[in-house]
């Protein structure tokens, strides 16, 4: 560390603010995150105005990649018929995946991108 550790104290709260080299920040932060967590201690990262940041799946906690797909459907106006016909598979098929029933594997992944122009991730 560059410096000794400054500690700001708000009642009942302490912040602990630590300067490092950058380019040891990410390990730094994960060391002292697993280190908070392992003592049993909630982490809460924040942005630089101190409002709490969330995970999608905190924020979405039923999402999966079939969300994707039917936004782009219905987005573009597609039934699923449609879409299940550009995409040479059957319509349950594409409402299992739509629906979170039936996984999307890598190779429908990039079928669906060749379709749609969706980044083929998106949907794994």
């Amino acid at each position: 560390m560059l410096e000794l550790t400054k500690k700001h104290h708000t009642s009942d709260v302490t912040e602990i603010c630590l300067r490092v080299p950058t380019k040891d920040a990410q390990q730094v932060f994960e060391a002292t995150k697993q280190f908070l967590l392992l003592a049993g201690l909630p982490v809460q990262e924040t942005n630089e105005q101190g409002e709490p940041l969330y995970t999608l799946d905190e924020v979405f906690p039923d999402s999966h990649p079939g969300v994707a797909l039917k936004g782009y459907r219905i987005k573009e106006g597609i039934t699923q018929k449609a879409l299940a016909k550009q995409l040479e598979i059957s319509p349950s098929n594409l409402s299992d995946m739509e629906h979170g029933r039936r996984p999307i594997s890598k190779a429908m992944a990039k079928r669906i991108e060749k379709v749609t122009g969706i980044g083929y991730k998106v949907f794994l």
